[in-house]
């Protein structure tokens, strides 16, 4: 949304009451319950060629039944054989047995103590060499609560008492409904998707459709998809209706458009689905080739606000109504098809470059579609929504919930709209072409991306750092390391004596800061503006007496700002002398 910009959810927020709950459950394990953690050594020994996952859903009584087929190629370069295999699943989902190569394992070789589910093999894997682990397993998943604010499933039913079924595991992640590697790098080259589901009911999935078979009252419908994000993978199972058209892309290729709706929205679903096209077309000029154009550009609708599922972005905001005229949240999931899908994060500490660059393209976008009016307005949305009490990154290794939950001592939303507001700054330092270089190259691994030559891959917000400096040809790392690593904003601190205007950047740790400004000066003569350089963080200005002036008037950097900042205050003190009284 990922979780999405907390001053955005306000108007729709009612929409997750949607979410259905079960009344017990039994608790995940902590481990479980935390997204990202520190890979298994068996993890990092191998490379994950594919899963085959075969699953039948019953609404009836809100349970699973898998069957994963798991290909594993043991690396190259291992210094010993492998001795087992190590994927994560829900320890609430029993394993009811398991193979590897066709050989049946003993119960004592299958162990799945907290959330981390080992096979030992038959046989040492040897340097090179690969294997198939077949693991069968049944259950009643982990039930959303709030999704997708949290993982799990969403068993819910349509107007018409029909059922209607999600699941978005960004927060808990993909071990929630299959045997996965749970870690932004572990994404498998391929999976293949088999959804049983009771007719008449339709599985919307990730990738291409391959087919579908029915016999005995259930479907199964088969989907393909390569190189998936772990937590992009997603069941949307419901009465559902489809939109289909194309998209030429500039590219050259023409790129499969679908949606699926519920019966009785089509009118909504079409002033949707014609969003698609403009919103494709500022994504390919801005960043580049949509990264997943041989598959389609899909949307489903779903019983929870959204997120960007690798093909097959869901959708619940209702086909609310914006004064902007357009939809935010169809926007921001499908930026996450090249901030999130194509470009993982190495880590989830580097979770911004999903949601500052998705974040940032919002306002591009209105500045696209409506002008600068729209442009300026997002941007300062955004400002009023920033927190700092957090680093954006924490320089460490971390679990997507202590990179979401500010009660956990995360950044929370800033990594949306602060992360936003950084790339706003670095793109008005470094200029636009410098910028969507640094940017193509981040996503696509190329200055020059075009279908075919890229594929999709892990960066990290040292990488980017590194491009940035490459590509505008001056070291960064001060701006950087001010913005991301630190959680208050440069102060800027103004002294104006005489016809003597005195400019001076302060940050907390007292590093440089030598960002240049801009000062609008309107005196008897007119006006005019002043590039101040601010080298060594320090400018100053000859005024006439009486002149005005206005810092950086048109808003292209960052900073402290004490009007804002007692505005905050005050809106806080309100909320909590509210909270008190109800």
């Amino acid at each position: 949304m990922t979780r999405l910009n907390l001053h955005l959810l306000t108007t729709v927020a009612a929409v997750a009451l949607l979410a259905g709950c079960a009344t017990t459950q039994a608790p995940l394990t902590e481990f479980t319950a935390g997204s990202g953690g520190p890979r298994a050594p068996e993890q990092l020994a191998v490379t994950f060629e594919k899963a085959d996952l075969a699953l039948r859903v019953d609404p009836a009584t809100r349970s699973i039944r898998g069957d994963a087929a798991l290909t594993f190629t043991a690396n190259a370069l291992a210094t010993s054989p492998l001795t087992r295999i190590a994927v994560e699943l829900d320890r609430n989902l029993p394993v009811d047995g398991a193979s590897v190569d066709g050989v049946e394992l003993a119960r004592a070789a299958i162990s799945n103590p907290d959330g981390r589910l080992y096979l030992t093999l038959p046989a040492p894997l040897a340097a090179g060499a690969s294997t198939t682990v077949r693991i069968r397993y049944h259950g009643v998943p982990h039930v959303a609560k709030r999704a997708p604010w949290d993982g799990a499933f969403v068993w819910s039913k349509t107007e018409d008492g029909q059922p209607w079924i999600a699941t978005t595991v960004e927060g808990e992640g993909c071990d929630l409904f299959w045997p996965c590697i749970d870690h932004p790098m572990g994404k498998a080259k391929l999976i293949d998707l088999h959804i049983s589901v009771p007719a008449p009911l339709v599985v919307a999935g990730n990738g291409v459709a391959v087919g579908m078979d029915e016999q005995d009252g259930w479907r199964t419908y088969h989907w393909r998809a390569k190189n998936p994000s772990t937590y992009g993978i997603a069941l949307n199972i419901g009465p559902y209706e489809t939109l289909s058209g194309d998209y030429a892309s500039r590219y050259g290729n023409t790129i499969p458009l679908r949606m699926w709706y519920l019966k009785g929205h089509e009118r909504q679903a079409q002033g949707l689905f014609a969003e698609f096209a403009p919103m494709l077309d500022f994504f390919e000029r801005r960043i580049g080739p949509y990264p997943f154009g041989d598959e389609k550009m899909g949307v489903v609708e779903t019983p929870h606000l959204g997120m960007e599922h690798q093909t097959i972005n869901a959708y619940g905001n209702g086909y609310l109504k914006s004064p902007y005229g357009y939809d935010w949240l169809l926007h921001h999931e499908l930026s996450h098809e090249w901030f999130g899908n194509q470009m993982t994060n190495a880590d989830w500490d580097d979770m911004w470059l999903h949601e500052g660059f998705g974040s940032y393209m919002q306002p591009l976008y209105l500045q696209w579609l409506r002008g600068e009016m729209a442009f300026q307005a997002e941007l300062f949305n955004h400002r009023k929504s920033l927190r700092n009490k957090v680093p954006v990154v924490g320089g460490k290794p971390q679990r997507i919930e202590d990179v979401y939950d500010d009660k956990r001592g995360g950044p929370g939303n800033d990594i949306y709209t602060k992360g936003s507001l950084i790339l706003h700054t670095l793109r008005n330092l470094i200029g636009d072409d410098a910028f969507f270089r640094a940017t193509r190259r981040m996503v696509y691994g190329t200055d020059t991306p075009a279908p075919g030559n890229f594929q999709p891959r892990w960066s990290s917000t040292r990488e980017f750092i590194a491009i940035a400096s490459d590509v505008s040809g001056r070291d960064l790392g001060w701006f950087f390391d001010a913005y991301l690593y630190h959680a208050a904003l440069p102060e800027l601190v103004e002294t104006r004596s005489g016809d003597q205007l005195r400019l001076a950047w302060k940050l907390n740790d007292g590093g440089p800061f030598p960002m240049p400004l801009e000062v609008r000066v309107v005196d008897d003569q007119g006006e005019r503006s002043v590039r101040l350089p601010m080298t060594g963080g320090l400018g100053e200005l000859t005024l006439a007496p009486g002149a005005h002036y206005t810092v950086d008037p048109a808003s292209r950097v960052l900073r402290q700002q004490a009007h804002i900042d007692e505005w905050k205050r005050d809106e806080d003190e309100r909320k909590k002398k509210k909270e008190t009284a109800s």
